[in-house]
């Protein structure tokens, strides 16, 4: 009987999700993190020789878009405004990390025997740092938008981008000439970003207003898919890397009000993807060598991550980071990067370094990989204790970003115009969600901070930030979804205050019982007695807010008040 390939390609990736469901339960259950359980994983399966998945280019495949998907996510929250804020960050602290890192550690290779080409050259392959490492840590342990988050996500991001030239000097070895090559590759960097920029413009933006009129969430997905997928095919045609066109397709999104929607679709994902990579490097590390050389692979490791965490926090420390930030950023990034397996496999820089020296480095690569959970615990938990010991109370490393924008407003109608504009005339951030495209439109033209998606939908809760925020304003809920949702979010998210605007006392008390604070529309102006008791509990002082809502009353009266209708939905 002829065997259908379709069945043969479905196996390998079959076994390995079954593998890799049980590797995550068991890392979870032991309490570190699952990609620790991935590697472990992969290692086991080749001891086993199963060789049925390291053979399959499926599998490979799905281990490459994971990184694709990754930087794709990445892309989402760097619009051009973010990289403008982040251009220190991504254009100075980036490379003067990276070159503290070759130096140190090329150094200490040249320590070990290797003559300085070699030396340095592995210097710059481990200076890199892991985005599908870190990025995930950051992301689990929500500091997307703390100092150090945000300063080691534009690190990871201008070192995906060096890589690409890294890979290309390493092609290069070979006798071409390495200058115009460099020089080709970053005028293409730079043309790829204008026609990122561009086509975020033209052609991203209409199509997510047509889509999101549709109200289909299935083309959501398939076209964040499409994005990401056909900007990284588009960059490797042009002999840049996929990574960097995943990044661009994201950032196209990030310049619209469908991010975070799109992030909530994509997630899944990138997630699953991510683990099949994690399992694929455990199944390219040579056995032979780790049984053989152990110690000499813990060693490499130990070095590897001391030289890493002193040469980050020295490059810290030049950008007037404090000694307790500097030393928390230089764990974080303390480990290798997955980049490195790629550019140690090229022939050309077997032949420079040595085989053995090669399998005992990446053994060190993958083994910096598995600890950075711990690494990036301790390197916090000696941050704390340094910040305690020095008596500092309030300190701006630790300061989240998002704080700025505490207040969260479900729904854009009059009400939460009306919310926004108190908000705005006390100089206090807030973040708007809306769910219908006419009105987020509307809101978007008329200068407001809203994007599209449906809180309804509990996937929207961590790209919207959710964790970040002290309140969330319902200003047109539904009690039937809020009955169901209320639970979930109070549970997950304990520390967010919720309002809601009703209509009567019957309907406030329903609201009541689930735990949520009930203000009724009792004003002229719709959202006015909302707008005042989220005010009142975000401490404004009562004179000045007694004075801007007799001003509401009287420009409402004079027929000045409100932009738009009153609306007809229900948020939860």
């Amino acid at each position: 009987m002829t065997e259908n390939p379709v069945i043969s390609a479905l196996e390998p990736v079959i076994l390995l999700l079954a593998l890799g469901v049980g590797a995550a339960v068991l890392s979870r259950a032991s309490r570190l993190s699952p990609i620790v359980g991935y590697l472990v994983l992969g290692i086991a399966l080749k001891a086993a020789g199963i060789t049925v998945l390291s053979g399959s280019g499926t599998v490979r495949l799905l281990a490459e878009l994971g990184v694709v998907f990754l930087l794709f996510d990445i892309g989402l929250h760097f619009s051009l405004h973010h990289v403008r804020q982040q251009a220190g960050d991504i254009f100075g602290f980036g490379p003067v990390q990276i070159l503290f890192g070759t130096l140190m550690i090329g150094l200490l290779a040249l320590a070990f025997g290797l003559a300085p080409l070699p030396a340095f050259l592995l210097g710059a392959i481990l200076a890199l740092s892991s985005t599908a490492v870190v990025a995930p840590l950051i992301a689990e342990r929500h500091q997307q938008n703390c100092p150090v988050g945000l300063t080691a996500t534009a690190i990871l991001v201008f070192q995906d981008v060096a890589a690409i030239f890294l890979l290309i000097v390493t092609g290069a070895l070979g006798g071409e000439a390495i200058l115009p090559i460099a020089a080709l590759a970053l005028a293409k960097a730079v043309g790829a970003f204008a026609v990122a920029v561009l086509f975020a413009r033209i052609i991203v933006r209409p199509l997510f207003n047509l889509i999101a009129r549709g109200r289909q969430e299935e083309v959501f997905t398939a076209t964040a898919l499409l994005i990401a997928l056909s900007a990284g095919w588009a960059t490797g045609q042009i002999g840049l890397s996929l990574t960097l066109g995943a990044f661009l397709g994201g950032m196209t999104i990030a310049e619209t009000p469908y991010r975070a929607i799109v992030e909530s679709e994509v997630k899944p994902f990138r997630g699953l993807l991510l683990g099949f990579f994690f399992i694929s490097v455990g199944l390219s590390l040579d056995l032979a060598t780790l049984l053989q050389h152990w110690l000499a692979v813990i060693v490499v490791t130990f070095v590897l991550i001391a030289a890493k965490i002193l040469s980050n926090a020295a490059a810290s420390l030049v950008f007037r980071w404090s000694i307790p930030g500097s030393l928390q950023l230089g764990f974080l990034l303390a480990q290798g990067s997955e980049f490195a397996f790629v550019v140690l496999s090229l022939p050309t820089v077997r032949d420079l370094i040595g085989s053995a020296r090669i399998s005992i480095v990446a053994a060190a690569v993958a083994l910096s990989l598995a600890v950075t959970p711990t690494l990036a615990i301790s390197g916090r938990t000696l941050a704390g204790r340094l910040r305690l010991r020095a008596a500092v109370v309030e300190d701006p490393e630790l300061k989240m970003a998002e704080l700025a924008a505490p207040v969260l407003i479900i729904g854009m109608g009059r009400v939460g115009r009306t919310v926004a504009d108190a908000l705005r005339a006390f100089d206090i951030g807030y973040s708007a969600v809306e769910r219908d495209q006419r009105r987020l439109n509307e809101a978007v033209a008329d200068g407001y901070a809203v994007v599209f998606g449906d809180m309804a939908d509990p996937r929207l809760w961590d790209p919207i930030a959710l964790q970040g925020r002290r309140i969330s304003a319902l200003t047109a809920p539904r009690l039937d979804v809020s009955s169901d949702l209320t639970p979930i979010a109070q549970h997950y998210y304990p520390g967010v205050l919720r309002f809601a605007a009703v209509a009567d006392h019957g309907e406030a008390e329903c609201f009541h019982k689930l735990g949520v604070r009930t203000v009724m529309n009792r004003e002229i102006v719709p959202g006015l007695d909302l707008a005042a008791a989220i005010l009142g509990e975000l401490g404004i002082d009562s004179a000045a807010l007694a004075d801007w809502v007799r001003r509401q009353r009287e420009r409402a009266s004079r027929g000045t008040g409100g932009v738009t209708a009153p609306s007809s939905e229900r948020h939860p």
